[in-house]
């Protein structure tokens, strides 16, 4: 069974507010060490210590939709196979926004994240850690907890 990463939130922010931690305000809530994306065809880098993830925007449609797809994947984690090294390479992160009654509701897909991948469970980890509990913490309070280089 291939079934994409697939998970959603419902936030107290609003739709501009959401798109803004997508696009602008990843180091808030996903990993301190990245830059931004602006417009389509950016290129965002998230750091985790030895590993980083390369994005370019594909499409960006303020309030509504983020997707980003991995160009450069370099996934480093003890324990697990080095074949894990490229996985994410040609996947792609999928961020619709809708209003939602009086809140906002963020679904992500992460295409190409799948069970048969190598590091499947440590990303569907990761993923219910950084989007659901970071992303929603920060949409709701203003406080995310994003990943830390460590000093």
């Amino acid at each position: 069974m291939n079934k994409n990463y697939t998970r959603e939130i419902v936030v107290s922010s609003t739709p501009d507010e959401a798109y803004k931690a997508l696009t602008t305000g990843f180091n808030r809530w996903w990993t301190a060490d990245c830059n931004t994306v602006n417009y389509a065809e950016d290129k965002i880098t998230f750091k985790f210590g030895p590993s980083f993830w390369v994005m370019r925007a594909t499409n960006l449609v303020p309030g509504k939709i983020v997707e980003l797809e991995c160009i450069d994947a370099h996934h480093v984690h003890d324990g697990l196979p080095s074949s894990i090294l490229n996985e994410w390479k040609g996947s792609k992160l999928k961020w619709e926004i809708q209003k939602h009654e009086e809140k906002t509701k963020i679904v992500l897909v992460h295409e190409g994240l799948v069970p048969t991948l190598e590091c499947y469970e440590v990303c569907e980890r990761g993923w219910d850690y950084f989007f659901v509990i970071s992303l929603k913490e920060y949409l709701d309070t203003g406080e995310g907890s994003p990943f830390e280089k460590e000093a």
